[in-house]
């Protein structure tokens, strides 16, 4: 795997952690809320891991079926397509 895509997805990754950590803090104080989609938009740039455990680490939009549900689906997802590119690689090109 290349470092800048590792260091992509670790970053990512970072920040869907974070973010879940500020809502989670937010919705506590009664304040602004990051919208759903944005989680799911880190989620889909690489940030998927972070924000799953972000989400178990903060007890955080657990009982949502969309999060509980789909932030896993999305990693599995995004495993399977890093597993086709790793196995058949500009093959296909």
């Amino acid at each position: 795997m290349e470092k800048p895509f590792l260091y992509w997805c670790l970053c990512a990754s970072a920040l869907g952690f974070a973010l879940m950590g500020l809502d989670k803090h937010k919705a506590k104080a009664g304040q602004w809320r990051i919208k759903e989609r944005t989680f799911f938009l880190i989620a889909l740039l690489g940030g998927t891991p972070g924000a799953i455990l972000g989400m178990y680490a903060f007890r955080h939009k657990t009982r949502h079926g969309k999060f509980k549900w789909g932030l896993p689906a999305l990693l599995l997802l995004q495993l399977g397509l890093l597993w086709f590119r790793w196995e058949y690689g500009t093959q296909l090109l």
